[in-house]
C-alpha cells in the first residue's frame, strides 16, 4: 500500500509546493481580483462625490457616508488579503 504522504512521491516539488499554498488559501487569485475591483469602484465613486462637493453640487450624507464606508472597508479587506513575506 502506498503512503500518500512519502517524500519520494512522483509529485514534481515546485508542484507540490504551489498545490500546499492553494490549497491553504484557496481561489486567492480571483478573491483578490474582485477585491481590486471593488475597490477601484469604491475609490472611483468617491472620487466623484468629492469633486462635486467642490463643485458646490448637494450630496448627501448618507450618500458620502455609503461611499465612504465601503472605501475602508474594501481597503481593508485588500491589505488582510495581502501576500506575507514568510509564508509558514
Amino acid at each position: 500500500m502506498n503512503n500518500p504522504n512519502k517524500s519520494g512521491s512522483d509529485l514534481d516539488p515546485n508542484l507540490r509546493a504551489r498545490l500546499l499554498k492553494e490549497s491553504k488559501n484557496p481561489f486567492r487569485g480571483l478573491r483578490r481580483a474582485v477585491w481590486i475591483a471593488l475597490f477601484g469602484s469604491a475609490a472611483l465613486g468617491f472620487l466623484i462625490m468629492f469633486t462635486n462637493i467642490i463643485a458646490g453640487d448637494k450630496v448627501s450624507i448618507n450618500d458620502l457616508a455609503i461611499q465612504t464606508s465601503a472605501l475602508l472597508i474594501l481597503g481593508f479587506i485588500l491589505f488582510k488579503d495581502r501576500n506575507k513575506q514568510n509564508d509558514d
